[in-house]
């Protein structure tokens, strides 16, 4: 039979000069990281209702939704903010057709006052929408309050921060200190840039884009473990190769294993990318920019940072006197 594997096309030993390539990456890196900034302090986040507060509501409207028709009936009523995603029925309900889940942004007023502001708005996009796109049914109505939405930020962002603080201390204990603090530093980088794409694409971001960009953090540092885990074993089998080229051989050893595991990834998430429907769009969106921007860090990020922090041949790298003893 004759083998058609990915493998036989890749180089069974690659020379490609990753660490040469290092001040390129590091300048466009932090470019790419001052737009991400620039981007989010200027452009902001488009919240979803999970951040903002609002009211989400299912409706029914008999046949497939028209999302668009949807969307443009909140815009003319003044509700631009407001999101329209598909989600299948539940399957008690043996329908052959989408509902609808429509978000209302929380309005500005407070108390009270916020309360009927916020009834006033629902009772005005339901009769919108009855009158220009068609008769309904409510299946289900939600609403999530201010301080709700503001404990949904809060977390959101411990959580990110507790992972990165997480991944810091089992590398240091795993390795030695550079390799923790170039681990973190590339998760930051991958962050900071994922936050800046949704700043420019302005999708949607809520409690789903979080559990992406956790998710990208646990990809990224996998691939940044088994490099750092390959320059650790270099270290300690040629004690007397300068440490770039350690660095760019441990790479290429690994190059192969990145390239399938990234490519074989990324089958899947395109796939739900174009089949999974609007709900999980902008999840697997993250989750596509985070494999490339997570394998690009392990490479041009990560590495090269060992050199910055100065790592030098220790006990848990491969000291010669510590062999010897």
């Amino acid at each position: 039979m004759k083998d058609i594997s990915l493998v036989r096309f890749l180089p069974k030993e690659p020379k490609v000069p990753f660490i040469n390539l290092r001040m390129f990456a590091a300048a466009l890196s932090v470019l790419a990281i001052l737009a991400s900034i620039y981007l989010f302090s200027t452009r902001g986040l488009n919240y979803g209702i999970d951040f903002t507060g609002g009211t989400v509501i299912e409706l029914d409207f008999g046949e497939e939704p028209r999302p668009d028709d949807i969307r443009s009936t909140l815009a003319d009523l003044g509700y631009a903010g407001g999101t329209v995603q598909n989600i299948a029925p539940p399957k008690s309900e043996n329908k052959s057709y989408d509902f609808v889940r429509v978000g209302i942004p929380l309005q500005p007023e407070t108390g009270d006052a916020g309360a009927t502001a916020q009834q006033d708005a629902l009772k005005a996009v339901e009769a919108g929408l009855a009158e220009q796109v068609g008769p309904y049914k409510i299946y289900s109505q939600d609403v999530v309050g201010s301080k709700v939405s503001g404990e949904l930020r809060t977390k959101g962002a411990l959580a990110v921060g507790l992972a990165l603080l997480a991944v810091l201390a089992y590398i240091w204990f795993r390795f030695e200190w550079q390799f923790g603090l170039g681990a973190v530093m590339a998760l930051f980088h991958d962050v900071i840039l994922t936050i800046g794409v949704f700043s420019l694409t302005q999708i949607e971001f809520n409690l789903s884009i979080i559990a992406a960009i956790l998710t990208i953090v646990g990809y990224s540092l996998n691939d940044t473990v088994i490099v750092y885990d390959r320059i650790r074993e270099n270290l300690r089998k040629f004690k007397k190769m300068p440490l770039p080229e350690v660095l760019n051989l441990s790479i290429n050893d690994t190059l192969s294993r990145t390239i399938l595991t990234s490519m074989t990834t990324l089958l899947a998430l395109v796939s739900l990318y174009i089949l999974g429907g609007s709900g999980l769009r902008g999840f697997s969106f993250a989750m596509i920019w985070g494999v490339f921007v997570g394998t690009y860090s392990s490479i041009f990020v990560a590495s090269p940072l060992l050199m910055l922090l100065k790592l030098k041949r220790g006990v848990n790298t491969g000291n010669a006197e510590a062999a010897e003893a």
